[in-house]
């Protein structure tokens, strides 16, 4: 993404390269050198002061939430029409307004001399883990995710008390700031670049100077009447331009930390440089980047398919699940199930491979709209000729493997929507202890894993299956629900597994969302309903959700998805009807 840029052209004349990069880098010390002088009011603003300006952006938000998705859906060739415009809603502007009021209200609590964790509900986890309740949180959570839950899981040995003593983060002392921190936005999903700013600002307590990915330079408008509040003391800089920006941005002098989204590969091209040199600087582990960086890196998910006994509903509705896993936002999300983990000896192993086909296959079309995709699409293709080509040839699935295939699906985010199947000699508590072995060993990067299990089998398994989840080595795990969810969920941590270094960086280093500022966090651990409703609670489980909005093939989820984002806005017991109607209607 470094050609020329047509749009900086003056008097009708083209840029060249050379002058787009210098008018790029003088904006840069621009905003740097603003960003100096804005930390220090950044400094000087009491935690009433943050929360005010957290409620201002709250508010800008769900005002700007159309002209945000109209924005996100050129980006993305969906037309006015479509039913996956609710994607744009949904992980754009709502999960924003979520964020911010969740934040907004974490500052107000530390204001009140209160921890963010005051009247948090704690609980156990394998290996005697604390957990931390973040989903649902109020009597609204109940309501409008029904049946869904997650629990942030902290590191062993952090208690309850130590757990309510340390949140805050850098917000429990607000004067002393950290710095300018560089975010390098990701030009899938738009709430990330917004998200991680809002991070930066309040877990660190750094201002932000954010560089936008090319891809999304068309939200540039809406994101600067957005973050205004924090533009208009100096606390943000929004920056636009090519790598050639990015680079020189992460190497200035002024920037004290970097955060970027992204992929190993870009990574490892800021922290040690590209080409033979930089394999060598990895390799002695001598970076050339001279200050710290967190990340969010994806990596290659996997879906794992416990065996048990499921009514031909379960398996439709499963498979339809597992297909929006891989194709939401056609398969460019860091944390899209690739990968579908089978016991070979479940009876109802091909019938369920046939719903899935079917599920994939009839899929809405849209646009391949990230850079790279159809690439990526024939590699998969090169590397497995038997691939079936689904939807019109838009799309992959892979099966029928032996183990010695196994390696470059588990090893190559492909990024787009291809899905492969792979398949474990075993059952029952084999297979779970198995498929996590797997997971954990063999698969590229730690950033969500996902479970598909009926309630039965959970409950037969028991001890057994606490396990698995102990074991599985991933930031977020999601049972009978999409990691996506976690995403969604503004309380929820987000981010790779603990424990990965520069030279071995996996899904990255760090976690972003956090809304409850909890420190010293593990994973967090996403649960739903194996089935919509009605059918939920004709077979007792205690959730009245019908067929997620998130969904590929939910026929409201535009109107869904506006709905919830303007409920996020105001939320109030007035709404609910319209919502559900809405929601029933998918």
């Amino acid at each position: 993404m470094t050609g020329r840029h047509p749009d900086l052209a003056r008097g009708g004349t083209e840029m060249t390269e050379s002058q787009s990069r210098s008018v790029g880098t003088a904006a840069v010390d621009q905003a740097l050198a603003d960003l100096s002088e804005g930390e220090k009011v950044w400094a000087g603003l009491s935690l009433a002061e943050r929360g005010r300006l957290l409620d201002r952006v709250h508010e800008l938000t769900v005002a700007h939430a159309q002209e945000w998705v109209d924005a996100a859906a050129g980006i993305k060739g969906l037309s006015a029409a479509s039913p996956l415009r609710g994607e744009e809603w949904m992980s754009g502007p709502y999960a924003v307004a979520t964020a911010t009021a969740l934040l907004s209200a974490s500052v107000a609590k530390l204001a009140r001399g209160e921890s963010p964790l005051a009247g948090a509900d704690f609980g156990t986890a394998p290996g005697g883990r604390t957990t931390v309740q973040v989903l649902p949180l109020s009597v609204y959570d109940r309501l409008l995710l029904s049946g869904f839950s997650a629990e942030v899981w902290l590191e062993p040995g952090v208690d309850g008390a130590t757990a309510r003593r340390e949140a805050g983060l850098a917000q429990r002392d607000p004067s002393r700031t950290a710095g300018v921190g560089a975010v390098l936005g990701a030009g899938n999903i738009t709430s990330i670049a917004p998200l991680d700013t809002l991070y930066e600002l309040i877990a660190h307590n750094r201002v932000v100077a954010l560089k936008l990915n090319p891809i999304t330079d068309p939200l540039l408008p809406v994101l600067t009447k957005v973050l205004d509040p924090f533009i208009a003391i100096g606390a943000v800089r929004i920056l636009t331009g090519g790598a050639d920006v990015g680079s020189y941005l992460v190497q200035h002098d002024l920037v004290d930390h970097v955060h970027m989204t992204g992929s190993a590969l870009t990574h490892d091209a800021i922290v040690f440089g590209t080409g033979e040199e930089g394999a060598r600087r990895k390799a002695a582990g001598d970076p050339i980047l001279d200050k710290e960086i967190s990340s969010e890196l994806g990596g290659v998910s996997p879906t794992v398919v416990l065996p048990g006994e499921w009514s031909r509903a379960d398996i439709e509705f499963q498979a339809e699940h597992l297909a929006t896993q891989r194709l939401h936002n056609n398969g460019y999300n860091c944390v899209a199930s690739q990968v579908v983990v089978l016991s070979a000896q479940w009876p109802q192993r091909e019938e369920f491979l046939a719903a899935l086909r079917a599920a994939i296959d009839r899929a809405p079309a849209r646009p391949a709209y990230y850079p790279g995709s159809d690439d990526r699409v024939a590699k998969a293709t090169t590397t497995y000729p038997d691939a079936e080509r689904l939807g019109g040839g838009a799309r992959v699935l892979v099966s029928g493997l032996r183990p010695e295939q196994f390696p470059p699906l588990l090893e190559t985010e492909y990024f787009a929507p291809v899905l492969g199947v792979i398949e474990l000699p075993s059952t029952g508590a084999e297979f779970a202890t198995q498929a996590a072995a797997v997971a954990n060993e063999q698969f590229v990067g730690t950033l969500g894993v996902n479970v598909i299990a009926h309630p039965h089998t959970i409950r037969d398994l028991g001890g057994d299956f606490d396990a698995m989840l102990e074991n599985l080595r991933y930031g977020t795990i999601a049972v009978n629900a999409w990691t996506g969810v976690g995403y969604l969920s503004a309380a929820a941590t987000w981010g790779a597994f603990p424990g990965h270094t520069l030279e071995d960086v996996q899904s990255g280093i760090g976690i972003v969302h956090n809304a409850l500022l909890i420190d010293r966090s593990e994973r967090t651990v996403v649960r739903g309903p194996f089935r919509p409703s009605p059918r939920s609670l004709l077979h007792g489980e205690m959730s009245i959700s019908p067929k997620p909005p998130w969904f590929v093939t939910n026929r409201t989820a535009s109107t869904t998805g506006r709905l919830l984002t303007g409920f996020a806005g105001d939320p109030s017991w007035m709404r609910l009807p319209a919502l559900f109607a809405s929601a029933l209607r998918g």
